[in-house]
């Protein structure tokens, strides 16, 4: 985009520590213009931007500039070959300034003063920077020439770029997610224990605070944002039930749980087989690695960690941290299996399902059973399904666990009419081994 003939507009947006600055700083040279704004006045700020053109165009600090629209303009005056100005936390600029957006649309629709730079606007508030371009009202809709929504990075490109093992590499996403930054914090570490220890677990850490600062972007109560992770964080997963436990009626709790899932940090989990909008078995889930990671280990023992009273934090680590990169390992496996071919037979969307059976029981009786099963895939065509258990522990029996499946096969509400196959999804290869597990150099290999 920026070696295109004419200048163009445009936005870098997604969560902090996602890599924006750290992509625009592999792709500006020394003849463009960064500018990184603060949370100060407009005055302090348009001084601030005027410093770092003063490195390329010598001397343009020297003039005060009334408003924005005349500092873009002097820009546009010195430029003489094309270069790009990128506005980072832009969100910082236009909360100084609302009027900011309409400035620069006027900008690029001016047939006089129409810029002659590209222009790249990067910000942490999510929604704000998404709405910049895609609210109708807002006076930048539909005028970017590219929109880049950076997204975390899946963890079989994290087990290429770092050269882990496959094994390593999950247990790693399990806690950092595909936050580039979280991982680059955790290289100082020999092990992840340590890395655990030294950035989340300890009240000096560097990411102690960091769902605060997430927050802090795109969420106005940042108390109730943080309750309802917490609540769902420690299981609490039914509207009804995440209600009661803030005292709220459910209604109430509609718009923050509906824009914690935009932001990628909620998911809303509907058993496989029902609508996600129709269904009365919905359940919340958080859906990023690190926040799942923070809300279990850490939110529920922050005053002993203040207290620096490592004891109980330590149990709770060692009791609950396999438990915790099992549930990772069953949604990388449910990723693995969406839109993938397995065994040559293509299939769409992986969910878990949970209900009630009706099974025949030793004496012949029917009787009711709750079942769960990790992962439920339907073939394209609809003659196949898949089911698959997940298993982050060793010693495994293949068989014991895949007839374990199959006797409940018959009774399950989807199958019928279909072929299903049984898959094991296991850390290590299990004992005898039916030649249907998948391990987790497989699964990587899938996403």
């Amino acid at each position: 985009m920026l070696n295109s003939d004419s200048p163009s507009f445009v936005i870098i947006r997604g969560r902090r520590r996602i890599g924006k600055s750290t992509l625009i700083g592999k792709v500006l040279t020394e003849k463009d213009i960064y500018y990184e704004a603060d949370r100060t006045d407009p005055v302090n700020q348009m001084a601030g931007l005027s410093s770092m053109v003063a490195h390329v165009f010598p001397g343009f600090d020297d003039a005060i500039y009334k408003d924005w629209r005349a500092l873009f303009v002097a820009i546009n005056h010195r430029v003489t070959e094309k270069i790009t100005l990128c506005l980072d936390e832009f969100p910082y600029l236009a909360e100084g300034t609302p009027s900011l957006p309409s400035v620069i649309q006027g900008l690029l629709d001016s047939n006089t003063d129409k810029l002659k730079y590209n222009l790249i606007l990067c910000g942490s508030s999510q929604q704000m920077m998404y709405n910049l371009t895609h609210d109708e009202s807002s006076p930048l809709y539909g005028r970017t020439d590219a929109d880049f929504g950076m997204k975390a990075i899946a963890a079989n490109y994290l087990q290429e770029a770092l050269g882990l093992d496959a094994q390593t590499c999950i247990e790693h996403y399990s806690v950092w997610g595909g936050v580039p930054r979280y991982w680059k914090l955790a290289e100082s570490s020999s092990t992840l224990s340590e890395a655990i220890w030294a950035n989340v677990l300890s009240d000096m850490g560097a990411l102690y605070e960091e769902p605060q600062r997430l927050f802090r972007d795109d969420m106005k109560d940042i108390v109730k944002t943080s309750t309802i992770m917490s609540v769902v964080g420690c299981g609490v997963n039914r509207l009804s039930e995440i209600a009661s436990r803030l005292g709220e009626p459910a209604t109430n709790l509609s718009r923050p749980l509906a824009k914690l899932i935009d932001l990628g940090y909620l998911e809303k989990e509907v058993p496989f087989g029902e609508s996600a909008k129709s269904s009365k078995k919905s359940l919340y889930r958080i859906a990023d690695p690190f926040l799942h990671f923070y809300n279990k280990f850490v939110a529920p023992n922050k005053s002993f960690i203040e207290l620096r009273r490592d004891a109980p934090v330590v149990a709770a680590f060692e009791r609950d941290f396999p438990g915790h990169v099992g549930y990772w390992w069953e949604h990388i496996c449910r990723d693995a299996v969406s839109g993938n071919e397995i065994d040559g037979v293509a299939y769409g969307m992986c969910r878990r399902w949970w209900g009630k059976i009706t099974v025949m029981n030793e004496e012949g009786r029917a009787e009711s059973k709750d079942v769960e099963l990790d992962m439920v895939a339907e073939s394209l065509d609809h003659s196949t399904i898949l089911i698959g258990e997940c298993k982050w522990t060793k010693g495994e029996n293949g068989r014991l666990l895949t007839n374990g499946i199959s006797k409940i096969v018959p009774f399950l509400p989807f199958v019928e009419g279909k072929k299903v196959i049984v898959k094991l999804f296991t850390k290590v290869r299990p004992d005898e081994d039916q030649g249907n597990a998948l391990l987790p150099e497989d699964v990587l290999r899938l996403l």
